[in-house]
């Protein structure tokens, strides 16, 4: 694996994700070491990144989740740097992290997205209810892991979930909730992975039926004929490439009942932990959890 040279992981990071980040970073890093790579942890809220040049690394997989890390920004200090990175780059990450101009971006290409209104403390909470209707789900456009979402099924309830929302971002949506089946969609290097169905007793697919939960299902195969299967992941590179985003990622999707597909937002540093979606996805397609950390470092890239 010498073609890869001195690779840093990054991990931890200063977001709101930062548990996350650490937990997928050292499941990478025992990936990559185990197929032979010369990798190395790296935390840059402990580090500095000049640290990348004066230790002479080579290659860096992103690991990081959230802000300064999945949204540009570290992505922009390393092609500074000029250092070869894993996922999206800098425009990409920036617009999928932030969930309003992802739908912006959607909305302009054909994409089909819930509809949705920003809030503020001056918002008309009962007459944002009456466009959208119940139930609706509120988050801050610029995290991760669900962190700051709510389901809104009453119109009293929806002041108190842009509260919550507000703590985590000054931008807040209010999203059109669409009934249906869940599914989440891996992308690498160009191709979607098998669509996987979640289900949660919970009131949605929020942090702790991701990380933490020991009853939410990953149904794979999804159950949907093939023909449809392959149209959604279709519509799923359509998503993605709309974002511009490449090396992998995943996005996650709705299906409502007349089988229409609702995209929701892409994740172009995903998660890597034990619960995660792409690396079960990769599984079904028949690569390894080590071979697919192999595969993104290969896809790594400058700009």
């Amino acid at each position: 694996m010498s073609e890869f040279g001195k690779v840093a992981v990054l991990l931890g990071g200063r977001s709101a994700e930062r548990e996350v980040s650490l937990k997928s970073g050292a499941m990478v890093l025992g990936a990559l070491r185990a197929k032979g790579v010369d990798a190395h942890p790296f935390d840059p809220q402990q580090r500095d990144l000049a640290a990348l040049i004066a230790e002479k690394f080579d290659r860096v997989f992103i690991a990081l989740h959230g802000r300064y890390g999945e949204d540009g920004t570290i992505q922009g200090a390393l092609e500074l740097l000029g250092i070869p990175y894993t996922g999206s780059g800098v425009l990409a990450s920036a617009l999928a992290m932030d969930k309003w101009r992802t739908k912006l971006v959607w909305q302009a290409a054909g994409i089909p997205t819930p509809r949705y209104e920003l809030l503020t403390r001056a918002s008309d909470f009962k007459a944002v209810v009456a466009r959208l209707a119940l139930p609706l789900m509120v988050k801050p456009a610029n995290e991760g892991s669900s962190i700051g979402m709510s389901k809104v099924c009453a119109a009293s309830d929806l002041e108190e979930a842009y509260a919550l929302a507000a703590n985590y971002d000054r931008v807040v949506i209010a999203e059109q909730f669409i009934e249906g089946t869940e599914l989440t969609a891996g992308v690498l290097g160009g191709e979607a992975l098998p669509l996987i169905k979640l289900e949660t007793p919970r009131e949605f697919y929020d942090y702790d039926a991701k990380y933490l939960a020991n009853d939410t299902r990953y149904i794979i195969p999804c159950g949907l004929a093939a023909d449809v299967e392959a149209s959604v992941q279709r519509q799923v590179l359509a998503a993605f490439d709309a974002l511009g985003c490449c090396g992998w990622g995943r996005a996650d999707l709705m299906l409502d009942a007349n089988g229409s597909p609702w995209f929701m937002e892409v994740n172009t540093s995903p998660g890597m932990t034990d619960h995660s979606l792409v690396p079960m996805a990769a599984r079904r397609a028949g690569l390894s959890f080590e071979d697919l950390v192999l595969r993104i470092l290969e896809l790594a890239h400058v700009g």
